[in-house]
C-alpha cells in the first residue's frame, strides 16, 4: 500500500541521496577554497588543495657552484652548497635528467674524472677534486623532495591590509542594500495587482514579465547607460540602483505573483466584504503572508548584487572612490590574474557576508520557492 497517506514513498531514499549529492557539490568546493586561501602561490600551482594535508613530492634541480666558488681544504679542492630550500626533505637525488632519483641521500658518485659529489640528507652537497675545478657552469643536481604541510595567514594579511578595502566594503553595502530593497518594494505592489486585481491587459503584462526573464542583461547595458547620460544621471549610486532594479524586477514580480496567487482567496474576499481597501488588504494580509517569498527573492538579489562586477563597472566606475569589493579584489590579483593565492583568499572573504545572509534566511528560501511553484493562475 505504497503512496497512501502516512507512508513513506519508495523513492524517498533517492531524494535523500540527491540532496546529499547537491550538498557535497556546494560544500566541497567551498572547503577547498577555504584551504587554498591559507596556501602560498607555489603550493597552489604545484598541488591540489586535497594534497595540502600530506607531504607533497616535488622534483627539481639546482646547479652547483662554479670555479669561482672552490676552496682548498686538506689538499683537495672543494665546492660546497645546498640543493634544497626551506623545509624540504631530500628523498633521492641524481645528476642525470633521465634518472633524477638514482642515488640515496649520503651517497657519493663520480660525476667526472676525479670529481666526486656527495649529497647529504639535509641537502648539503660537497664536490671534491684533487685538481683545480674548471667549471664555468655548475653541475646539475636533480632532487626529489617532500615538503611537509604548511599553511600561512599572509594571504589574509595582504588582502585585509590592502588600501581601500574598507572603502570598497562600504561602497558594496551602499550599492547592495538599496538595490535589494527597491525591487522588492516595487515588485510586491506589481505582483499583488497581477494576482488579485482585475484590470484590462493583466494577462498581457504577465506574459511580458515572463518574457523579460529570458532577456540577457548585457544587451541593455549600453542603451541604459546612454539613457542615464541623457537624463543627467550619469555614473553614480542612483544609476546603479536603477540598473539593478530594472534587471531584478522581472524575476521578483514573477516569483511574488506566483506566491500571492496561491494565498487563500477566502481571506481576501472576507476582507473586501468587511470594507477593506486594496491597499489595506495588501499591507495587512498579503505582505505578512508573503514574507517567505519576499525573503527568497531578497536572498537571490543580495547575492547577485554583492557578487556583481559588470554592472558596477559600467554604471559606477573604476576610480579608487567608486570601487566595489569585486573590483578591488580584481585589482589585487594583478593585470594577468596570476595571483592565485590572492584569488582564493579574496573570494572567500567576499562570500562571507552573502553566506551570513543566506544562513540567516535559508528557512524561508525553500518555502517561498515551492509555494510559488505549485499554483499559478
Amino acid at each position: 500500500m505504497e503512496g497512501m497517506a502516512g507512508q513513506k514513498s519508495s523513492l524517498a531514499w533517492v531524494v535523500n541521496i540527491c540532496a546529499f549529492l547537491l550538498v557535497l557539490l556546494w560544500t566541497i568546493p567551498t572547503f577547498g577554497l577555504f584551504v587554498s586561501s591559507f596556501r602560498d602561490r607555489d603550493q597552489i600551482s604545484t598541488s591540489g588543495w586535497w594534497q595540502s594535508f600530506s607531504g607533497s613530492v616535488q622534483t627539481g634541480f639546482v646547479r652547483s657552484g662554479t670555479t669561482d666558488d672552490q676552496i682548498q681544504r686538506d689538499g683537495m679542492y672543494v665546492i660546497e652548497g645546498s640543493a634544497l630550500e626551506g623545509t624540504q626533505e631530500l628523498m633521492s637525488w641524481g645528476t642525470n635528467a633521465r634518472t633524477p632519483d638514482a642515488n640515496e641521500p649520503g651517497d657519493t658518485v663520480e660525476v667526472d674524472d676525479g670529481i666526486n659529489l656527495t649529497v647529504a640528507e639535509d641537502g648539503s652537497y660537497v664536490m671534491t677534486s684533487a685538481q683545480p675545478f674548471d667549471m664555468r657552469r655548475g653541475e646539475r643536481i636533480f632532487t626529489t623532495t617532500t615538503s611537509p604541510p604548511s599553511f600561512t595567514t599572509e594571504n589574509y594579511s595582504r588582502v585585509m591590509n590592502a588600501g581601500g578595502l574598507a572603502r570598497a566594503f562600504m561602497n558594496t553595502m551602499t550599492v547592495t542594500i538599496p538595490a535589494t530593497v527597491i525591487p522588492i518594494l516595487i515588485a510586491a505592489f506589481a505582483a499583488y495587482a497581477l494576482a488579485w486585481m482585475q484590470f484590462p491587459g493583466r494577462a498581457v503584462l504577465t506574459a511580458c514579465v515572463v518574457g523579460l526573464l529570458v532577456v540577457p542583461l548585457q544587451v541593455a547595458l549600453i542603451p541604459l547607460l546612454r539613457l542615464h547620460n541623457d537624463l543627467g544621471i550619469g555614473k553614480g549610486y542612483l544609476g546603479i540602483w536603477l540598473a539593478h532594479t530594472g534587471f531584478g524586477l522581472p524575476l521578483a514580480v514573477y516569483l511574488l505573483r506566483n506566491y500571492m496567487i496561491g494565498l487563500p482567496r477566502e481571506v481576501i474576499e472576507s476582507a473586501r466584504v468587511d470594507g477593506a481597501t486594496e491597499f489595506q488588504i495588501f499591507r495587512r494580509i498579503i505582505l505578512p503572508l508573503s514574507f517567505p517569498a519576499l525573503a527568497s527573492f531578497a536572498i537571490f538579489q543580495f547575492l547577485w548584487v554583492w557578487n556583481d562586477l559588470l554592472i558596477a563597472t559600467v554604471f559606477l566606475g573604476n576610480t579608487s572612490e567608486q570601487l566595489v569589493m569585486t573590483g578591488l579584489l580584481r585589482e589585487l590579483m594583478g593585470s594577468r590574474g596570476g595571483e592565485w593565492e590572492i584569488l582564493a583568499t579574496s573570494a572567500f572573504i567576499s562570500i562571507a557576508v552573502p553566506l551570513a545572509v543566506f544562513f540567516a534566511m535559508q528557512k524561508y528560501l525553500v518555502r517561498g520557492l515551492l509555494a510559488g511553484s505549485v499554483k499559478g493562475g
